[in-house]
């Protein structure tokens, strides 16, 4: 490649340009040592080779921010290859886990990078998980050293881990500059890198059972990295992060922030007012933000006082999305906004580009570039055009399986007749006429009430319409004359006084016979996940003990 086209994308059909929402003509989109567009690579280049390269271009340039501390290029890199040469010296073999649990920072990202450049599998869990959980999952992933700090649940005795290294002085284990090597300028050995290989093993948050270990390949984690070309990612994007780094949702946004050169704001605990500062002050120009996130932060009187004109995209992803918050997201804060939905396990994906989309807030959009979204029916058989079904999706993204679990595996796959995998989401849609993609529930929260299917995300749909409701969740609980009756539990907005029943009595009125309400409580809020999943379980078990 000559030297003028380094710099500049080289386009392949089908890709947006990497100038969409106003971002840089010059990414460093190519191969820092064969010289090839990134676009046109046949396996997927490390992360932490992309680090090396901007730490030897903008050395003093910004990497990772939070408060105070600021982790430039160099610094990112050199600390990278102490903790690489470190695992190394301890005998660790490509392939090998590393767990990391601990509060979001820079340090806690430095260690997840470093790690990956050694060889490793990275293993994030979360500090909100209990002690017995924190143990089975450390069980399951065989980490043979752990990075903890005090926000990390209490080791049981039988936790498997190999070395415990903290971060703090209240974390147990060897100190973490104790252990490192010092830094002399040496580079770790090299290490094998393909498609295949697997990356970091992501634990489900459990809402809905026993987490399990979602096994994610360099090759999908290289299609993540890829997408941040088309959503204009580069050396001058500042990229604000308010979701914890166990989870694949800030994960997504971070690695494709770093590879194309961008900062890295982190949050270490979201809070809607802080965000808006920061936003302001680093000049944000992108971020990843879950949909009860986007509520707090449109729900501030201050909003509208805040310099946010940078913004050039925000993202959502991981639940639901009213339109009615979409449209407000839109009308008042400046910049793209995309919707993603798709799954840790991946399989197909769709994007909304809810900015281009404006009349269709009501769907998930189309299948992104490269996805094969289908709807199937019960016996697996794809519905007709227009019909309802389960969605499955295949892309070059797809999971390598969950850890230890052949069997669940299988079970979350479809296989085409033409022999492709396919993902299961749990997901009921339909295609409207457009191609758009519209939910319209979860597979298991779907409520059979006398033999008819009611749809949840109906209901919340219209309890939403009512202008004292500010969130609400609808479930399934058992019933003796219909089988399941459901259920609804709503936030009002501040200042109003509209009682349960008089909701209750709304909302039947605007509905069909068979989905009319049964009970209805007033909470003042919802249980959520650390990535703003309402937790229906907690919801439905807690009615149902209550009411026995």
């Amino acid at each position: 490649m000559a030297p003028a086209e380094a710099g500049r994308l080289r386009m392949i059909a089908g890709m947006p340009s990497a100038n969409a929402f106003g971002g840089p003509d010059s990414l460093p989109a190519f191969d820092p040592h064969s010289g090839r567009p990134l676009l046109q690579q046949e396996q997927p280049l490390p992360l932490s080779t992309l680090v090396r390269w901007h730490a030897q271009r903008r050395p003093g340039a910004a990497a990772l921010v939070q408060g105070e501390a600021v982790w430039s290029w160099v610094a990112l890199d050199r600390f990278m290859d102490r903790v690489a040469l470190s695992l190394q010296r301890d005998g660790l073999q490509v392939g090998d886990t590393v767990a990391l649990c601990a509060a979001t920072t820079p340090l806690q990202a430095a260690l997840l990078l470093g790690a990956l450049r050694a060889g490793a599998v990275v293993v994030p869990l979360a500090p909100s998980t209990d002690p017995a959980g924190f143990a089975a999952m450390l069980a399951d992933a065989q980490a043979r050293w752990l990075f903890v700090d005090a926000s990390a649940p209490a080791l049981a005795p039988a936790a498997q881990a190999g070395a415990v290294i903290s971060l703090d002085a209240e974390a147990p284990g060897r100190a973490l500059q104790q252990w490192l090597v010092e830094d002399t300028g040496t580079v770790p050995d090299a290490v094998p890198y393909a498609a295949e290989a697997p990356f970091n093993i992501i634990y489900s948050s459990g809402t809905t059972g026993t987490p399990k270990g979602i096994v994610q390949s360099c090759g999908m984690r290289w299609m993540h990295m890829l997408r941040g070309i088309p959503q204009g990612y580069g050396p001058d994007t500042v990229t604000l992060l308010a979701t914890p780094l166990y989870s694949n949702t800030t994960l997504v946004c971070l690695f494709p922030s770093l590879a194309f050169g961008g900062t890295v704001v982190l949050m270490a605990k979201f809070d809607a007012g802080t965000f808006l500062q920061l936003a302001q002050q680093h000049g944000v120009t992108h971020t990843m933000l879950v949909p009860v996130q986007y509520q707090r932060i449109m729900a501030r009187p201050d909003f509208g006082g805040h310099d946010l004109s940078r913004f050039r995209l925000k993202l959502c992803t991981s639940a639901p999305f009213s339109a009615q918050l979409k449209a407000d997201v839109l009308a008042r804060w400046p910049g793209g906004l995309t919707e993603v939905y798709g799954m840790t396990e991946g399989g197909g994906s769709c994007l909304l580009e809810a900015h281009l989309h404006p009349d269709k807030l009501h769907t998930v959009g189309r299948p992104a570039a490269g996805s094969d979204i289908r709807l199937l029916d019960e016996q697996g058989v794809e519905v007709a055009p227009g019909e309802a079904g389960e969605v499955v999706g295949h892309s070059r993204a797809m999971m390598l399986g969950y850890h230890h679990l052949p069997d669940k595996t299988r079970e979350t796959e479809w296989v085409a007749p033409d022999g492709r995998r396919f993902i299961r989401t749990g997901d009921i849609a339909r295609f409207d006429a457009d191609g758009f993609l519209i939910l319209l529930d979860r597979k298991k929260d779907m409520i059979i009430s006398g033999g008819f299917n009611i749809y949840p995300s109906d209901l919340e749909a219209k309890l939403r319409e009512h202008p004292g409701v500010l969130d609400v969740a609808v479930v399934g609980v058992p019933s003796a004359q219909w089988g399941e009756t459901p259920v609804a539990f709503v936030v009002r907005r501040a200042g109003d006084a509209t009682g349960a029943e008089a909701l209750r009595e709304w909302i039947n009125t605007r509905v069909g016979k068979v989905q009319r309400i049964s009970a209805l409580q007033l909470l003042d809020e919802l249980p959520r996940s650390a990535i703003g999943k309402v937790l229906k379980r907690t919801l439905r078990d807690g009615y149902v003990a209550q009411a026995a």
